[in-house]
């Protein structure tokens, strides 16, 4: 390992690390993960080039503050153990977060090396740590307090703020509305993706610190808040999500065969509908697919269209390829299984076909215009330019809306779209409840949503037991 005065020496001719992908035409045909991961020589060779900075801007750049130039180090000296400690200081879950986080908008955006070539993979870092938890010491737990948490909600957020919490030593209750854990990291994000196999490791580790969970419970609807607190629960986090379809409201958005992306990701992910009738939830194998929307549920929903046998499918989006929110990887994966990208593009309406299900889609072209709010150029209709486009399945992937059952669990200020009103702990209204994650902000990323978690535990640990 080159030093000079005893310190690092960073390799910078080398060029970052390839990813270590299954052939493009292999994995459109079936759901194993698209990414294999560093092997340990690939990790070793990327962590040379970390230039170890004395001010390290990827630091900032990580919603959790994970000490990335520390853990890198570990890997260089080839104490993988060590260095996963030191994620898992700030960060529960990088098995998860090393696959599925936007690091070319967070770390990744942040490092050096990328003012003038490719960042540090420091991604890839994470998950070849994540994926080695035996390597890991055992988590540092406070003495029992005495206190108990309800946690409503077993997504990243959720999940997130159970971890801290018992490892504070509180006793933790997560109620969990589905049959399984994991909310969004199961239902939302497809196997080849997230294997399942890996959220299951993270919430079987979260059950032997004795973090309890309790499936088919749907807070706000079997159960409420005050129950709850009757029950002897000193205080609550919801972290429910944000998983209601956002409408395209055009006509025939309600033909059969014209899908929301959640209900049709849910479908496969978690129902196995891919595998009917092995199991139970059938869904519609589709020729010709259109998914309308530019970010990962957008790429999710094609992709899987994609393995599920379609000849063509289509991401149609309003603005260009360059405006598309989705991780880079992600739409470069697409385009590499044959997805069609078509830009400037939105939905006027859905085409009744003769057996009454969706048989096309008319399209109004569009243009830039000025900026938005947002700060991309607004999308502008081109007078008289509209098509048609042939498909016997349709997906909405623009967005989702506030969990429905948030306003039924308890008394609390909700803004008017529907989504809690916290502060920057993630303290509501009522002062024995939180919330965080999109229940609060809006459909955001994983990493955003662990932040909340935890920032929301280390306050219900303040306030209840200083």
């Amino acid at each position: 390992m080159p030093q000079v005065n005893g310190r690092f020496v960073p390799d910078m001719k080398s060029p970052r690390t390839p990813d270590n992908e299954e052939p493009a035409a292999e994995r459109a045909c079936d759901f194993r993960p698209v990414d294999k991961g560093f092997t340990k020589e690939m990790a070793l060779a990327e962590a040379e080039r970390c230039m170890d900075c004395k001010k390290p801007f990827c630091v900032d750049g990580c919603p959790v503050n994970i000490n990335i130039p520390k853990f890198i180090e570990k890997i260089r000296e080839e104490k993988f153990g060590e260095a996963l400690d030191i994620i898992r200081e700030d960060s529960m879950l990088p098995a998860i977060c090393g696959r599925v986080c936007p690091q070319e908008n967070q770390c990744e955006g942040k490092c050096i090396r990328g003012k003038k070539g490719d960042p540090v993979a420091i991604g890839q870092l994470e998950r070849f740590l994540g994926d080695q938890p035996e390597l890991a010491s055992k988590p540092k737990m406070a003495p029992k307090n005495g206190k108990k948490v309800a946690v409503v909600g077993s997504g990243p957020s959720g999940i997130t703020c159970a971890g801290e919490l018992a490892r504070n030593g509180f006793d933790v209750t997560v109620f969990e509305a589905f049959f399984t854990g994991g909310g969004v990291l199961v239902y939302g994000i497809p196997e080849f993706r997230l294997p399942k196999a890996v959220v299951k490791r993270e919430i079987d580790g979260l059950e032997e610190m004795g973090v309890k969970f309790e499936y088919n419970s749907v807070v706000g609807r079997i159960t409420d808040a005050e129950e709850l607190f009757e029950e002897g629960f000193d205080a609550i986090y919801i972290a429910t999500g944000a998983g209601l379809p956002k409408f395209l409201n055009v006509p025939g958005e309600n033909l059969p065969n014209v899908f929301f992306a959640n209900e049709y990701l849910t479908r496969v992910n978690l129902m196995k509908a891919n595998r009917f009738p092995e199991y139970d939830t059938p869904t519609k194998h589709g020729k010709n697919v259109v998914v309308f929307g530019g970010g990962n549920v957008a790429m999710d929903a094609v992709r899987t269209a994609k393995r599920l046998g379609a000849e063509r499918a289509i991401i149609a989006y309003r603005r260009t390829e360059d405006e598309m929110p989705a991780r880079r990887a992600e739409l470069h994966h697409a385009k590499a299984e044959g997805v069609e990208v078509m830009p400037l593009v939105a939905p006027l309406e859905f085409v009744k076909g003769e057996d009454g299900a969706v048989c096309a889609v008319r399209v109004q072209k569009m243009e830039l215009g000025e900026p938005d709010a947002s700060g991309r150029r607004r999308p502008v209709p081109i007078e008289g330019a509209v098509e048609e486009i042939p498909c016997d399945v349709a997906i909405s992937a623009i967005g989702t809306n506030a969990n429905p059952f948030a306003k039924m669990i308890g008394d609390i200020k909700l803004n008017k779209w529907g989504y809690i009103i916290a502060d920057e702990d993630g303290r509501t209204s009522d002062p024995r409840i939180w919330a965080g994650g999109d229940i609060v902000t809006g459909a955001a990323t994983v990493i955003l949503a662990m932040g909340a978690g935890k920032t929301a535990a280390a306050s219900i640990t303040r306030t209840l037991v200083g």
